[in-house]
């Protein structure tokens, strides 16, 4: 789903030659920089660097790792990403190695559950790499309107047309979803479920195929989430993402809103609008699958 080979040439053609110190003028053609001027800043042969970009290269050094990374200016989730991927080749050059398929079928446990009822005034979700949404609180459920469990908030942008309206600074959204299924396809390159979804949303999304080939990669742990909901309007919330301490992948993620904000009043309005219409029904699934 992702190689090093990909992520190497993306990252270079992005490399300003100025500010790396290479002088330029109208008749340059190559945009970033050229191979060789990679592996002459980076302190590699012309030939390896080749062979990295082509596919054919042995496994990198941390040290040429390293290189690499301060020349293409990478960042700290960038070289995370940069020095996993290598590590992928190794193992599948690796005789009688391989990456072991990622995502298993369990359950979420019921603390998890008791966790999301717990978060009352906020909406809360569980998710998994894939972005599937595997549980959520009763306030995540009228965000979104609809039961959680079997939401997957990748086609829900990327896919639903109808829904796009849902999220106030979509463009932006769909950056994110990009950058983490990049990540993800690094770290799970042997699941084939997030292979399915990657193959799906490329068919079906022309914004998802080109920002695809992009590679960039994202790490969102918190920030701002807007939301346009059609009953109570803009919802300006704060996301912060909680890891699973268990290993299973799965985050928590909360919407809260600033005290004393509009969003704050609109969460509120939206917990009585639902209780005047007698929609009560709770949006935690407790048999999701992870």
């Amino acid at each position: 789903m992702d190689d090093l080979a990909g992520f190497l040439r993306t990252r270079r053609s992005r490399v300003d030659p100025a500010a790396a110190g290479i002088p330029t003028d109208s008749r340059r053609r190559v945009e970033g920089l050229r191979r060789e001027e990679v592996a002459h800043l980076s302190g590699v042969s012309v030939d390896y660097y080749v062979r990295l970009e082509q596919g054919r290269a042995t496994q990198p050094s941390e040290q040429v790792l390293d290189a690499l990374a301060r020349v293409l200016g990478l960042d700290e989730t960038e070289r995370g990403h940069l020095h996993r991927l290598a590590r992928q080749r190794r193992r599948a050059k690796a005789p009688g190695k391989g990456v072991p398929p990622a995502g298993g079928r369990g359950r979420v446990r019921p603390e998890l559950l008791r966790v999301l009822d717990l978060v009352a005034d906020a909406p809360a979700l569980l998710m998994n790499h894939r972005l599937d949404v595997l549980a959520g609180n009763r306030l995540a459920g009228l965000l979104f309107g609809r039961p959680m469990p079997g939401l997957n908030t990748a086609r829900h942008i990327f896919l639903e047309e109808a829904e796009r309206g849902l999220y106030a600074d979509w463009e932006n959204c769909t950056l994110d979803v990009v950058g983490h299924l990049r990540l993800a396809a690094g770290e799970h390159p042997e699941d084939p479920r997030l292979a399915s979804l990657i193959g799906e949303l490329a068919m079906g999304s022309e914004r998802f195929r080109r920002l695809w080939a992009r590679a960039d990669v994202r790490a969102r742990t918190h920030g701002r989430k807007a939301y346009r909901h059609p009953l109570v309007g803009l919802l300006e919330l704060h996301q912060e993402n909680f890891a699973s301490p268990d290993g299973s992948g799965m985050e928590l993620l909360v919407l809260s809103a600033a005290p004393g904000s509009p969003a704050e009043d609109g969460l509120r309005l939206l917990a009585g609008l639902a209780a005047d219409s007698g929609d009560v029904r709770p949006a935690v699934g407790a048999r999701t699958r992870e």
